[in-house]
């Protein structure tokens, strides 16, 4: 972040500009073509480039600029640039970036004129492509590392604060994003509910002045009679643990927002066993716990003056001859029986208890997030995430950080009473599915709502959006909501 006189000598080896249709210059590409004496103008109109989107050049020696390499970057119709344009923008230039040898670039884009967006979230949103498109995940394979170290922002006088509150936003949440997705893509060999405890050790340990730990094992979990909770883990050699950080940076009685995360550190199906193709990919299904520790690791370096309460649900479902059965009857921690219809159902039965639990607290906010049902995927495709919730405002404040940070979420009803129907037991007070494939993601939510009565709460299913493919086809952990939430907690705490 600094002011740049182009024809001073720089250690930067590139400068990102960008150029409109019609051979119209962002005001930096402006500056930079008068002190070139018009040569930028000239070399594009003789490459045709005519600053389309997605349409790049490099260009190297430029006269009078002391840069090595100028890159200018096609950014459509001035008039019409908005915040989707800018995002191919941005990825155009990284994917550029990542080809060639470069150490050290100046980034000259966030200075643009952007629809409906300032220049604090074109900043936020540039940092957080740069972390997505960088990131590698490279604890078990040798992979080549990009060269690329450091891009720097360009300002003046009137804009340096407004540089220094995104970017040190940006870090904080880039670092959290990343803590997420590197135990999210851990294998279920090595990341079982006893890695993710101690994991949070390490938070508290770091962050000891606001984070304090307790783990919750398997003798407490039947003291408390949370036996849902244990019912989905008795089939592994694991054993489950709740893993509870505690984050006070205001040091009163006021009440705690609670996060809880579905930590199922990998989802057989139980006895109700998946299809084995991409059944790999149920180390995901812990990817709410990987969110819940990303998201205090980010509070806790912000100070954010919250008092955040993030559950860690850690737990494994395999099938044993200790494993829970379709036909058998469990009772919750709030007493509530519970039909066994599905044992892949099995999320819902560890949140459950955990919902209870967490009245101790008396929460003034209460939201899990849970890679829950396939049914959501089915509804809302691998994009956006699934949004239900009891409290309208707490609905629309979770609406308003995701427009925020453009991480999309979408409310499904839950307020009908055919959605509870479903979930109706001849012989017990509920069931753990619905007696249909129809709603699946909403019946489910409506199941946790049958816990959540007592307080404030919302439920987001990742389930589609908690990870993606590169191009090989390959899964890897999208960070997805970490980013959506902090900003749900940043606007709390601007608000409170």
């Amino acid at each position: 972040m600094e002011k740049i006189n182009f024809t001073k000598k720089y250690k930067s080896e590139c400068i990102v500009i960008g150029m409109f249709e019609k051979y119209q210059f962002s005001c930096i590409a402006d500056i930079i073509n008068k002190i070139s004496n018009n040569y930028i103008l000239n070399i594009t109109k003789k490459n045709n480039f005519k600053g389309k989107i997605n349409q790049i050049l490099m260009l190297y020696e430029v006269p009078n600029i002391l840069i090595k390499k100028v890159l200018i970057i096609g950014c459509g119709i001035k008039d019409k640039l908005n915040r989707e344009t800018n995002k191919i923008i941005i990825k155009k230039v990284i994917n550029q970036l990542k080809e060639i040898e470069i150490k050290d670039v100046l980034w000259c884009l966030t200075n643009l004129i952007i629809k409906n967006i300032d220049l604090y979230w074109n900043i936020r949103d540039t940092i957080n492509i740069i972390e997505d498109k960088f990131y590698i995940f490279n604890k078990f394979k040798k992979i080549k590392k990009y060269k690329l170290s450091l891009i720097k922002f360009n300002t003046n006088d009137n804009n340096i604060e407004i540089y220094k509150k995104a970017i040190k936003h940006a870090i904080a949440i880039k670092i959290g994003i990343i803590k997420t997705k590197n135990l999210a893509n851990l294998p279920p060999n090595i990341c079982n509910p006893k890695y993710l405890s101690l994991e949070t050790y390490k938070l508290a340990e770091k962050y000891s002045k606001n984070i304090s730990v307790k783990i919750i094992n398997e003798i407490e979990m039947k003291k408390l009679g949370m036996n849902a909770y244990l019912a989905v883990g008795n089939g592994s050699k694991n054993e489950s643990m709740i893993s509870i950080i505690k984050y006070d940076n205001l040091f009163d009685n006021s009440q705690p927002i609670v996060l809880i995360g579905k930590g199922l550190t990998f989802d057989s199906g139980g006895i109700s066993l998946k299809p084995s193709l991409n059944m790999d990919e149920m180390k995901y299904d812990m990817c709410g716990a990987a969110c819940i520790y990303g998201i205090m690791n980010i509070i806790s370096e912000l100070k954010l003056p919250l008092k955040v309460i993030g559950i860690i649900a850690g737990c494994e479902n395999m099938p044993d001859s200790n494993s829970f059965r379709p036909g058998d009857i469990i009772k919750t921690m709030s007493g509530k029986t519970v039909e066994i219809i599905n044992t892949d159902a099995e999320g819902r039965l560890v949140l459950c208890d955990v919902l209870t639990y967490v009245n101790k607290f008396n929460p003034s906010i209460v939201i899990d997030i849970a890679t829950l049902t396939g049914a959501c995927v089915v509804a809302l495709g691998n994009n956006i995430s699934g949004l239900m919730s009891n409290n309208l405002k707490l609905s629309k404040n979770i609406m308003k950080a995701s427009l925020d940070v453009d991480d999309r979420v979408w409310e499904l009803p839950i307020n009908d009473k055919n959605y509870y129907n479903q979930l109706k037991s001849d012989i017990a007070d509920i069931r753990n599915t619905g007696n249909s494939n129809a709603g699946g993601a909403i019946t489910a939510a409506c199941f946790l709502a049958k816990f959540t009565k007592q307080y404030k709460w919302a439920h987001i299913d990742i389930a589609g959006t908690a990870w993606n493919y590169s191009e090989n086809n390959k899964s890897f952990s999208s960070g997805r909501p970490v980013n959506l939430l902090c900003q749900f907690l940043l606007n709390y705490s601007y608000n409170n």
